[in-house]
């Protein structure tokens, strides 16, 4: 029984009697050790007693140094940027004369296509008049011409025409040019 008095008991001025304790501590350093820091902090250096220090040896040299390079960088990068604005338009002048190029081209291929357009058409006329004419007269024409030249014009011609003009011709002249007839596709792919 004595132990339910004793934990009835209030506990209660024991534990305020330590708290007093800690927070009567907690000042007593507080007053000790805070006055001294705040005494240091609050009392300003004069800027004569800063430049009175020594400084320490090689701090001007090593200024100058650092600003001989941000002088040597800030030229290197503006010669970065003109070379940049140099190939830029450099870049223009390749794309302008590139287009220019292509126009050209365009140009010369439809040129080409018109002649030769142009010289079909042409060589259409002459073997159309060459086929009309009598086979006499068209083999004399044929056995002056280079044999290469006339073996076109027959090859273009009907088989009925061409025979009346190779008829005509020389042996000679229609050997060389049936020849040349027969082995112009020789070389061709068979497949």
């Amino acid at each position: 029984m004595r132990r339910k008095r004793a934990e009835s008991r209030p506990k209660r001025g024991v534990l305020a009697v330590i708290a007093m304790l800690l927070i009567g501590s907690a000042a007593i350093r507080v007053g000790f050790e805070a006055g001294p820091a705040l005494a240091k902090g609050s009392d300003p250096v004069a800027p004569e007693a800063m430049q009175s220090q020594p400084k320490r040896p090689g701090t001007q040299e090593l200024l100058t140094e650092l600003l001989r390079r941000e002088e040597a960088l800030n030229k290197r990068e503006a010669a970065v940027v003109d070379k940049e604005k140099a190939l830029n338009i450099a870049n223009q002048a390749i794309e302008t004369r590139l287009a220019a190029l292509q126009e050209a081209e365009d140009s010369l291929r439809q040129t080409l296509a018109f002649a030769e357009k142009a010289a079909e058409t042409d060589l259409t006329r002459l073997t159309d008049v060459y086929q009309s004419m009598k086979p006499k007269d068209a083999a004399a024409l044929f056995e002056t011409m280079d044999p290469g030249f006339a073996a076109g014009f027959l090859s273009r011609m009907p088989p009925e025409a061409a025979a009346g003009v190779l008829a005509g011709l020389s042996p000679e002249a229609a050997y060389t040019i049936s020849v040349i007839m027969a082995g112009r596709n020789a070389a061709a792919p068979q497949e």
